[in-house]
This record gives structure tokens, C-alpha cells and sequence, in this order.
């Protein structure tokens, strides 16, 4: 398999990746469902990657960002004077993908007036543009995503049920992240290196610790979520070592107690090796709370929290000696008579 970027072991995953080795070859429309951010237009990619259409190409359209009265157009195409503002003829995605691979995402959003012209193309294979009525024959293989139950929409009569069972030939599910733990310190590990690349920020360690936080959290975003949360602590990290940045573990929802320690130990840490960098400077241009981008009163009730000192105690060299009241009574009485 040619992607990149299909990064895992857990055997949820690896069972995604043996279906996609199994369709690839044939021209069967797939429909790929999952939770947001479980890469769906990656498995897409991959599917058409894998496939004999490899060579020709791969055109992804998302119906929801597409307003219903221009996604016909966006899809077929239309002829010059079809309405408004259409001074040229102009190909649609499917004449576009003509030989390879159309990605429909968010097939759940596709407006159901449309619906029976987008069977009919899959059907048969042919469509008309808009303003036109010459037939246009096309060979493209369909990948529909959702994050929608479809069948919830049929029953709902909110997609037609014709058009769920032309698209659900091969249904392929996506698990979420938090069914691939085991797969969260490689997606880590390869998001780092990308955008310490494109970040220009050498990150040569991602601590044990860190990764337990990332392991232990629900991640609702899946790895979309786990993407950007991972560019913005290689923003924020002060030098070579993955840090997570304060205000971002606050929305870290660890899922035990063992993790929630975890969590406290790494701030702590993070805090400590910041304070040492700035020699105990906690306020002003350049101190720690600078560099942590927190307000300076936030650093001082966290540190108190997390029992640090403002400052290291020093021992004294010459140990103070606390005399006793009466004694100190007499000196002062023996002072006086001098």
C-alpha cells in the first residue's frame, strides 16, 4: 500500500487496513463510516492508492460545504447560460475523476431532490450537465464517507434508501482512537516529526509520561484532535523535549486516578525545568510564567498547588541558634548594667 499515512498495529486498525487490500482491486462503490477526525478521506486515498486507477485521478468533494443549489453543478457540471453567473461550460467532479476515484465525504448532507440523479449516475454510469441534455458517459469508482448512521436517515426518510443500499456495497467502519491506545504513541511520534519539520522545531525526546496523559484521554476529536493538539505542544514546548503546554492540559480529561497523578507529576516536572531556565524568575519579560504563557498569579497558585517553592531553600552557613526566652532575658539585663 502506497499512503503514508496509515500509521497503527491495534487490531482494529490492521483489520481496516486487510478490507482495504481486499476492495482495492475491484470497482465496487465503498462507503466508509466513522466518528469525526477517524480519517476517512486517508482510507479513501489509500482504497484508491491500492487500486488499478491508481494512475488517474483522485477527487474528493465534502456535500456539506457544498450549498445545495451549486452542488448539482459542483457534481455534474453545467452548461455555459445554465443560470447566473455561468458564462462557460464547466466539467463536474464526476466527469473530473473520469478513470480513477470520486470521494464523496459527508454523503449524510447530500439534499435528498438530488439524491435520484446521483443514483442514476452511479447506476448507469452517465448524467446530463445542467442546461444540457446530451448524455455523458463516465467510469469512476465512488467512495462515500459519513459520520452519520444512514440507516437512521432511511428509517427518518431523510436519505433515500435505494441510494444507502447502491453505496453500502462494501461498508468499511472506522474505529475511534480510543479503541486504538496502542496506537497513539505512533501517530504521536509521526506527527512530531512533521511538524517539527514545518515548525522548525527539533524535538529529539517525547517522555514516557507524556504519552501515558495522551493515552489516558478520551480524545472526542479523534486523531484530528490528537494532530492539532500535538502541533501546538511542539509550538509551545521551550526546547528538545515534547512538552504539554499548561493551558492545554487543563482540557485534558484523564480517565483514572493513576493518570490524573501522571498528569500532576508531568506539570510539576514542566514547571521545575522552566523555573531552572529563567533562575526562579517567575514574573516579567523572559521569566517562567512569560515562557509558559500564563499569567504570573496562575504560575504562583499552580506551583502552590503542586507544593513548589517559589524559591529553593538555601542553608545558611552559620546555623541560628534560638536561645531561650529567660536567657535572653538575662543577657538583656547584663547588657544593661554594662
Amino acid at each position: 500500500m502506497t499512503t503514508l499515512d496509515l500509521i497503527g498495529s491495534s487490531p482494529k486498525f490492521r483489520a481496516v487496513l486487510a478490507d482495504v487490500a481486499r476492495l482495492a482491486p475491484v470497482d465496487s462503490a465503498v462507503l466508509i463510516q466513522g466518528e469525526t477526525g477517524t480519517g476517512k478521506e486517508v482510507i479513501a486515498r489509500a482504497i484508491h492508492e491500492a487500486s488499478p486507477r491508481r494512475h488517474n485521478r483522485f477527487v474528493a468533494l465534502n456535500c456539506a460545504a457544498i450549498p445545495s443549489a451549486l452542488l448539482e453543478s459542483e457534481l455534474f457540471g453545467h452548461e455555459r447560460g445554465a443560470f447566473t453567473g455561468a458564462w462557460a461550460q464547466t466539467k463536474g467532479r464526476f466527469q473530473m475523476a473520469d478513470g480513477g476515484t470520486l470521494f464523496l465525504d459527508e454523503i449524510g448532507d447530500m439534499p435528498l431532490e438530488l439524491q435520484p440523479k446521483l443514483l442514476r449516475a452511479l447506476q448507469e454510469r452517465e448524467f446530463e450537465r445542467l442546461g444540457s441534455n446530451q448524455t455523458v458517459r463516465v467510469n469512476v469508482r465512488v467512495v462515500a464517507a459519513t459520520n452519520q448512521d444512514l440507516e437512521q436517515l432511511v428509517n427518518k426518510k431523510l436519505f433515500r434508501a435505494d441510494l444507502f443500499y447502491r453505496l453500502n456495497v462494501i461498508p468499511i467502519c472506522l474505529p475511534p482512537l480510543r479503541e486504538r491506545v496502542q496506537d497513539i504513541r505512533p501517530l504521536t511520534e509521526f506527527f512530531v516529526a512533521k511538524f517539527a519539520v514545518s515548525l522548525n522545531k527539533p524535538i529529539d525526546l517525547i517522555p514516557d509520561e507524556l504519552v501515558a496523559v495522551l493515552k489516558a484521554h478520551d480524545w472526542p476529536g479523534n486523531i484530528r484532535e490528537l494532530q492539532n493538539f500535538i502541533e501546538r505542544a511542539v509550538l509551545f514546548s521551550p526546547g528538545s523535549v515534547l512538552r504539554l503546554p499548561l493551558s492545554l492540559k487543563q482540557t485534558m480529561k484523564p480517565s483514572s486516578e493513576s493518570a490524573s497523578r501522571t498528569l500532576a507529576d508531568a506539570d510539576r516536572e514542566h514547571i521545575l525545568e522552566t523555573l531552572k531556565q529563567t533562575g526562579w524568575m517567575i514574573g516579567g519579560q523572559g521569566g517562567a510564567a512569560d515562557r509558559l504563557g500564563l499569567p504570573r498569579t496562575t504560575l504562583i497558585y499552580k506551583m502552590r498547588k503542586l507544593g513548589i517553592e517559589s524559591r529553593p531553600q538555601r542553608r545558611s552557613q552559620k546555623p541560628i541558634v534560638k536561645t531561650p526566652l529567660l536567657t535572653r532575658g538575662f543577657a538583656a539585663a547584663a547588657a544593661g548594667t554594662l
